[in-house]
């Protein structure tokens, strides 16, 4: 069933992202030697052809399948010119050289940022839910926005109705940014069910 969730699923949502999401700041901050800030996240219920509206252009997605724990997998979508940035600043850069074309090297960076990053989230999901997760390695695309396909085809799942998670990044004056994290309805139930049953 793909009924959409309950205000106490999504405020346990909301709950649940923002521990994780702080380990991971906390996680990227070391990456790139800079003060990450996220902000309490917005957690809505939408529809999966409405994911994208966010961003112009191309953005970064960055797909993790749990393959341990849980059962579905998490999205990470960033605007190119903020991984152009992380870039920049794990390579020990100041985070301003950002005038040239997306590479594999920002497409890798993003990925092992990433990897960092949700290592911790799923670390400290483990913690919340009592339940040991493992995530798989991320996979990392470059879409142009106006190819919704590529995102479609990368949930293989019949389901409509995602969670959309909103943070505010901010890495000191050099990103200030939205990162998104979805995920279908039914992975968001199954994590709601785990975090109710431990208490």
């Amino acid at each position: 069933m793909d009924q959409v969730l309950t205000s106490e699923q999504l405020d346990t949502l909301g709950e649940i992202a923002n521990i994780s999401m702080g380990n991971s700041a906390t996680t990227l901050s070391m990456m790139v030697n800079k003060k990450v800030d996220i902000t309490t996240p917005n957690v809505k219920i939408i529809k999966r052809s409405e994911s994208l509206d966010d961003y112009e252009k191309t953005c970064i997605f960055v797909q993790i399948h749990y393959v341990k724990g849980l059962t579905g997998n998490n999205v990470l979508i960033l605007k190119e010119n903020d991984v152009k940035v992380m870039t920049d600043l794990m390579m020990g850069g100041d985070g301003t050289n950002t005038s040239c074309e997306i590479s594999d090297l920002h497409l890798s960076a993003a990925s092992e940022a990433m990897n960092q990053m949700m290592g911790a989230a799923a670390t400290s999901l483990s913690m919340m839910l009592s339940v040991p997760t493992d995530i798989s390695t991320p996979v990392v695309n470059r879409i142009d926005v106006d190819s919704v396909k590529i995102f479609e085809k990368s949930f293989e799942t019949g389901y409509d109705n995602f969670v959309k998670i909103a943070f505010k990044m901010t890495i000191e004056n050099l990103i200030d940014s939205v990162m998104v994290q979805l995920y279908p309805v039914q992975f968001a139930r199954e994590m709601c069910d785990k975090f109710i049953a431990k208490d």
